[in-house]
């Protein structure tokens, strides 16, 4: 098992997910490509000091992209976590 500061490489601040920490307590995160779902909610409850109730993952593919040259390139592909935290427990992002 990795340890928990390389499983989880970012927290995602948008506009979904701080609506999504308002009203349902889910958090999004950035993770480690081969990282599970049972060692991101370990991960997750190891740093944030929280009870994780349900983690939802999602491979992102690269997007084409194109530098005034005929070859497109594409951006790296990551993995996102979608965290279901227990009722009582929350994450300061502040």
């Amino acid at each position: 098992m990795k340890p928990a500061h390389q499983i989880i490489d970012t927290i995602l601040l948008t506009e979904k997910g701080t609506v999504l920490s308002d009203s349902l307590n889910q958090y999004s995160f950035r993770v480690h490509p081969d990282a599970n779902k049972v060692e991101i909610k370990h991960a997750v409850e190891f740093l944030f000091k929280v009870k994780v109730t349900q983690v939802r993952t999602m491979n992102r593919i690269g997007k084409k992209k194109r530098q005034r040259r005929a070859i497109a390139g594409t951006t790296s592909a990551w993995k996102k976590a979608v965290v279901t935290l227990a009722p009582d427990d929350k994450i300061d992002l502040t």
